[in-house]
């Protein structure tokens, strides 16, 4: 059950403004909280409307109810504590279960985790990457701590490594290209002029006679950012067909999350979680006849 410490600035409001103001409790999980949980002020059961004043100390409870099924599935662990867990996913895994698709995703494999480990957690992914990108996923083990993270989104600094077709010129910048849905498409993304914003920002880290390691930094989370843009600029991702890529040397996207860097929501402390390079990735290079940067 988490805690909430009315700051010393806070004027008096009732709990459910305090909470949902400025502890960053979505309406959805307000309304677990008061249709099924718990509300308790200075350890006295309390109301929505009961006043809260600076100091008091806000304890909320509400049932984690999952229609996701817990499978056991292979789980590369980075990092984990008592609110946050970082894995590392594999090309090829969906993050969360799909219309048709309801085993093998890691949502199946977290929440067979959760069990093992007796936790009562829902499935809360914080960043969601591509079935085919592969790397870091966050995940909250409270619906609070990825609403506030999802509000200050701008505070998770996702970085990304990339092999492309040919050599982006400069060497380093940013794409500030807007992206929308491509007409008569469920699927493919495009540059286009009434998208919505998106800024990705690049910096070549190895180059090769036709081919490139980028590393690249989001600002924004469009779906297939990364692709759209690096296509755009003519230089898609190796392993990219929907975008123009050539899947000789690779059969996915060569794009993998390595790095998370983020102010822990509760300690405020900084958060840094790096993942290596998978063997796909690994043996790309190795075929385009270069060494694994020491940086990587």
């Amino acid at each position: 059950m988490p805690d909430f410490m009315v700051p010393p600035t806070t004027s008096a409001l009732p709990a459910k403004d305090f909470l949902r103001r400025q502890a960053g409790v979505s309406l959805t999980l307000w309304r677990k909280i008061k249709n099924n949980g718990t509300l308790v002020i200075n350890s006295q059961p309390a109301a929505a409307h009961d006043l809260v004043y600076p100091g008091d100390i806000i304890t909320v409870s509400w049932p984690e109810n999952s229609s996701i099924i817990a499978e056991s599935l292979e789980l590369n662990i980075i990092y984990e504590d008592e609110w946050l867990l970082a894995v590392d996913k594999p090309a090829g895994m969906l993050v969360h279960p799909a219309a048709g698709e309801h085993s093998g995703t890691l949502g199946n494999a977290i929440m067979h985790y959760y069990n093992v480990q007796n936790y009562s957690c829902g499935f809360h992914p914080v960043n969601r990457l591509d079935r085919n990108t592969s790397g870091l996923v966050l995940i909250a083990k409270r619906p609070d701590i990825q609403h506030w993270l999802n509000q200050n989104h701008k505070l998770l600094i996702k970085q990304y490594l990339a092999v492309t077709n040919g050599t982006p010129s400069p060497a380093s910048g940013t794409i500030d290209a807007p992206i929308g849905r491509k007409a008569n498409s469920i699927i493919e993304r495009e540059v286009r002029a009434d998208g919505q914003a998106a800024l990705t920002h690049y910096r070549v880290i190895a180059s090769f006679d036709e081919a490139s390691i980028l590393e690249i930094t989001l600002e924004t989370g469009r779906t297939h950012q990364i692709r759209v843009h690096l296509s755009h600029i003519g230089c898609p991702l190796l392993g990219d067909d929907l975008y123009g890529g050539s899947k000789t040397l690779i059969n996915r996207q060569a794009l993998h999350a390595a790095h998370l860097t983020l102010p822990h929501p509760i300690t405020c402390t900084p958060v840094t979680i790096s993942t290596k390079l998978p063997l796909d990735f690994i043996n790309l290079i190795s075929k385009l006849g270069g060494k694994i940067p020491n940086m990587l």
